[in-house]
């Protein structure tokens, strides 16, 4: 089976792939097109676009997503191949560690490919008005040029990655929390799902206010307890759909309790 890049021509073709309950998968194609640390592949029969992924990396770690398949052509191990040809580059490349987050379809398949388990995502919907202050905190303030190196060296820590250049980017109408002349965490609003990193519970949760009070949705690792509740008590309900972190080489370390809002299904 041979993986192409996948080009701006094929963005309409592409879109016809969209899973059921997925968004418009188009803008992240888009994102991989440009990103030049990201590899968007697809696998073509008879000139038709039949399965698609994407590799993202950063230094010694990268990211597997997108992992789709045309639902004409499911059950018949195309997934499987597609996913054994891009961990054909991640060897090759010599990444020490290789993550994703699995849908329950696609969990067996990773596992048969040697990936374990980390941890799960909780999704939840907002099923009543939020219930919060609606207030904003003059703890948060705007992003300034210091608050930079703070933002990626909080973001390493807590994701165990060097992720500068996908942060670098989208760093526009961020927003910082401190208090007493500490930095305390972050919300990147323009970063796919809108990251939101903090040290405390109080300046996630702050945090969170300014997001979630406007937003309908949210993704958080299940080791953030506090970060849960704290939606489920301002009017968010768990819903059925399940993701699991998983991971394949050497374990990084992270700390999920730290990160109240995920970036995406493609970077965690």
């Amino acid at each position: 089976m041979q993986l192409k890049p996948v080009i701006l021509g094929d963005l309409e073709q592409i879109r016809n792939l969209r899973p059921e309950g997925w968004p418009d998968i188009v803008p992240a194609f888009q994102f991989y097109i440009r990103s030049a640390f990201c590899q968007p592949f697809k696998v073509e029969k008879n000139g038709k676009i039949i399965g698609v992924s994407a590799l993202m990396a950063f230094d010694d770690t990268c990211w597997i997503g997108h992992m789709i398949v045309d639902e004409n052509f499911r059950s018949q191990g195309i997934g499987y191949k597609i996913l054994g040809e891009v961990l054909k580059i991640v060897r090759k490349k010599a990444f020490k560690t290789c993550l994703l987050i699995a849908s329950e379809l696609g969990r067996p398949m990773y596992l048969k490919a040697g990936f374990r388990d980390v941890t799960e995502y909780v999704f939840l919907q907002k099923e009543r008005p939020w219930t919060g202050t609606h207030e904003v905190t003059h703890n948060i303030n705007t992003l300034h040029e210091h608050h930079i190196s703070q933002i990626y060296q909080l973001d390493r820590r807590v994701s165990g990655e060097k992720r500068e250049r996908l942060l670098a980017d989208h760093l526009n109408n961020s927003r910082v929390y401190s208090k007493n002349g500490k930095f305390g965490g972050f919300y990147l609003p323009e970063l796919k799902e809108g990251l939101i990193i903090a040290e405390t519970e109080e300046a996630g949760t702050k945090l969170m206010e300014l997001k979630y009070s406007q937003a309908d949705k949210a993704v958080l690792p299940s080791d953030n307890i506090a970060g849960i509740n704290y939606l489920e008590e301002r009017g968010f309900v768990k819903s059925d759909i399940k993701g699991t972190r998983m991971i394949l080489g050497k374990d990084i370390r992270w700390q999920p309790a730290k990160l109240y809002s995920r970036i995406g299904g493609n970077f965690g």
